[in-house]
């Protein structure tokens, strides 16, 4: 089935449910999905009497579910159905939060689709998808802060603009995969720098290969000088901006991942509930043969030894000897990659 189908499926099967909570502590309203997995049993999603979601997942007798997920946010345990008709046990997975339904939707599909894949032990399939989910959930690190967190939200910010003219824009987010420059379609690419200083434009150039354009392509340097949000409306949240780009894309959890990999994740977003940042300055800058910076070609070319390693350094673009891109000309780079990756 279809991924978008089935999401929808899933959650207008939640959305009845919900029409009508079970006024039994111990019991669910189950609604089943047209996907069967071992001796021919539906898969099932359910309300219980507290509104959390539930996944069910038939299982034989002789199965076993794996213990340790009980909270705060998923519990995982055996659960045995029975109606007037039918007798049948589940490995049940429940999300313990509201606030956290859509991310838990995109895990439900994620176990239907392995299950469907995997009919003949589908507990198998579904302790794989949580530990693929527990590993994106867990390579958490100290909390973005300063630098780090305006880096990212100047790349967001850049994302959303192609995101808002390209729902698959997300793919062209190369930074947090380890690529030398934060946006590619290959030809074309974008390197995003972010300031909070009120004084100057100095962006700090890590590698000798973030400055390379491309063969026979182009890069823009994206200079952004943000102001923090003083809490009387100016400036857009954190937060805000990451929702943006998850209801822009059409496909959260690769971006999701993307996020992970950029040291955000889901379950931190009250950390960054006070954050956010306004854009005091936006320039555009074509990468040219004369334009500040060390990069290998330029050190080949100039007959120096390539054995500086680890190399970081600071360009200064205070003046207005490099003049920036126009908005005519910043629409064509835009333009060119989202051409170049459709």
């Amino acid at each position: 089935m279809n991924e978008d189908i089935l999401r929808d499926l899933v959650e207008e099967r939640w959305s009845a449910l919900e029409a009508a909570q079970p006024s039994d502590e111990g019991r669910l309203r189950v609604a089943q999905l047209p996907v069967a997995v071992e001796h021919g049993s539906p898969l099932a999603v359910g309300i219980d009497h507290n509104g959390c979601r539930h996944v069910l997942v038939p299982i034989t007798a002789n199965r076993k579910v794996r213990p340790g997920i009980d909270g705060p946010v998923l519990r995982l345990r055996r659960r045995s159905l029975e109606d007037e008709d039918s007798y049948q046990t589940y490995a049940d997975l429940a999300c313990l939060r509201s606030d956290l339904n859509d991310l838990f939707t995109e895990l439900c599909v994620d176990v239907v689709e392995a299950a469907e894949r995997l009919p003949e032990n589908p507990v198998k399939a579904l302790h794989h998808v949580l530990d693929r989910w527990r590993a994106l959930l867990q390579m958490q690190g100290a909390p973005l802060t300063g630098e780090r967190l305006a880096g990212l939200f100047g790349e967001l910010t850049v994302l959303n603009r192609l995101l808002a003219r390209d729902p698959s824009a997300h793919r062209l987010w190369q930074g947090p995969t380890g690529h030398r420059h934060d946006f590619s379609s290959g030809r074309t690419a974008l390197e995003i720098k972010s300031s909070t200083s009120a004084e100057g434009r100095r962006p700090r150039i890590h590698g000798l290969d973030q400055l390379d354009v491309p063969s026979d392509g182009s890069l823009s340097l994206v200079w952004l000088r943000l102001s923090r949000s003083t809490g009387s409306g100016s400036g857009i949240p954190f937060v805000e901006l990451i929702d943006r780009a998850l209801r822009l894309c059409d496909d959260e959890g690769s971006l999701l991942e993307l996020l992970a990999a950029a040291g955000y994740h889901p379950s931190d977003a009250e950390r960054y509930r006070g954050e956010g940042f306004a854009v005091a300055e936006e320039r555009w800058y074509d990468v040219t043969s004369d334009f500040p910076g060390l990069t290998t070609g330029r050190l080949l070319a100039a007959g120096l030894p390539l054995s500086a390693m680890d190399v970081e350094y600071t360009i200064d673009l205070s003046g207005e000897a490099i003049s920036p891109l126009t908005h005519t000309e910043v629409s064509q780079v835009v333009e060119d990659m989202l051409r170049e990756s459709g």
